[in-house]
């Protein structure tokens, strides 16, 4: 496969200082925080109160469901938003957008702190909390795409990958940050308290840090990468049209560059990301989601053995991550990749054995290695290799889509297939086997990916 490094800064490039850089990684994993701790902060109130004050007139079981899928049509807006906002980013710029998708995440989960409960205004009560809810996905499904967009055309070409790792570290920081407001609530109100008000605190405790964020990120300067694109014109990309004709009167910038972005091969770049995102996705699914629950019930262990494992592995994530992002630019993007997740594929069947030896010490080891080489390690690579695979033109957009698809097919599919294969066989290797499969299917789309560590990303075109 054709190798497509190369480091050196183009002539003519938009600098930014050390302090732009910092502010940029901030911005970046402060606004993946906010998307996680947002999402987690709903699914815990959806899990343990929402049915009881939003849907009280059901069953139980009929409640808890009707609340999961309030839950679940957040994803369904996250799609919708990776395609309206990733155009916006593509033509209008990175920063209008980012801003725009954090106000919008985060107004969204305060007023849901504010909500009438059923009993105030009976039937409208879940209705604004799905509406909320469609908010809330709408902001988030072009705010992990952007961010990552943002750190890699920030970040220097030589520690690109460290730098876009800081996006990973935000998914640890907002789970860890939702489950602790939780676990604190649970620890010192009563049941009526928790009903009552309780629950509101998480939701309006979220509107400091939303202020803090748009402060940030309205005084965040454009990507330079943006700046530099040959088709952008006082902050605008110019339309196909327009691009046709420059490159025909041979007028308004580089028309090599500009005829190389018309003339791409579209589809294989977006496909390989699709791969490379299936895998990460697809482990998540089944170690974060499927395996808490399996344990839970068909082990019989207690439920909090596997969330506190899911606690320290996200914890020891803050190592794994920049460790990965480091590799990353030392040793290439295939070449980690293609050793992270043979790593995976390998051991997916002893640390399934480890999870079900009927030793606690030996579940939570493995519910944590899994957790840090098939998950945060492929994340950490994932955030700068789909960056880099994509051109400038249209890379906001190819890079949202790529990940929400990617992740809705994995993780909606994945632990739902999980389940019927551990009910049909009565064993836990469908889940080793599913781990396996995964793991292969990013292996693939990194041995058929070019090699994009140092790439130069104002070009237009993707690297395929």
């Amino acid at each position: 496969m054709k190798d497509t490094t190369t480091t050196a800064e183009p002539a003519g490039a938009v600098r930014r200082s050390t302090r732009d850089l910092t502010k940029a990684a901030v911005s970046g994993w402060l606004g993946t925080a906010m998307e996680f701790m947002d999402f987690q902060l709903y699914s815990l109130a959806a899990a343990i109160v929402f049915n009881k004050i939003f849907f009280p007139d059901v069953s139980p079981a009929i409640g808890l469901i009707a609340a999961m899928a309030t839950y679940g049509v957040g994803y369904v807006a996250r799609l919708a938003g990776a395609v309206y906002f990733g155009r916006m980013g593509d033509r209008l710029g990175r920063k209008k957008v980012l801003t725009i998708t954090i106000l919008l995440m985060g107004a969204s989960t305060t007023l849901i702190g504010v909500l009438p409960t059923y009993a105030t205004i009976g039937i409208m009560a879940p209705v604004l909390l799905v509406v909320l809810r469609l908010a809330q996905g709408f902001g988030a499904g072009a705010e992990i795409a952007g961010a990552t967009v943002m750190l890699a055309e920030y970040a220097p070409a030589r520690r690109r990958g460290l730098v876009s790792s800081l996006v990973s570290l935000g998914t640890n920081s907002g789970t860890l940050a939702a489950s602790g407001l939780w676990a604190v609530l649970l620890a010192v109100l009563s049941e009526e308290q928790l009903l009552s008000w309780g629950w509101r605190l998480p939701f309006l405790l979220s509107f400091g840090l939303l202020l803090f964020a748009v402060w940030l990120r309205r005084n965040l300067k454009e990507s330079p990468v943006f700046e530099e694109r040959p088709d952008v014109v006082d902050g605008v990309a110019m339309s196909r049209r327009e691009v046709e004709s420059a490159v025909t009167e041979g007028t308004g910038g580089d028309t090599g560059l500009l005829e190389a972005g018309l003339k791409q091969r579209k589809g294989r770049a977006f496909f390989l990301a699709l791969g490379l995102r299936f895998g990460q996705a697809g482990n998540s699914g089944l170690i974060q989601t499927f395996l808490v629950g399996y344990i839970a019930t068909e082990l019989a262990a207690e439920r909090s053995v596997p969330t506190d494992a899911i606690v320290y592995g996200s914890l020891l994530g803050f190592l794994t991550v920049p460790a990965i992002g480091l590799l990353g630019d030392r040793f290439g993007r295939r070449r980690t990749y293609l050793a992270l997740t043979s790593l995976t594929a390998v051991a997916a069947f002893p640390l399934m054995m480890l999870i079900t030896s009927g030793s606690t010490p030996a579940l939570m080891a493995g519910m944590i290695l899994g957790l840090n080489i098939g998950v945060l390690g492929l994340f950490a690579l994932e955030s700068v290799t789909m960056a880099e695979l994509f051109g400038s033109r249209t890379r906001f957009t190819q890079l949202a889509l790529a990940k929400e698809i990617g992740g809705v097919l994995a993780t909606a599919i994945g632990p739902v297939l999980a389940a019927s294969l551990t009910a049909a066989t009565g064993s836990w290797w469908p889940i080793a086997a599913m781990l396996v499969v995964y793991s292969l299917i990013t292996l693939v789309s990194a041995l058929l990916s070019p090699e994009t560590r140092g790439r130069d990303l104002v070009r237009l075109e993707d690297a395929v």
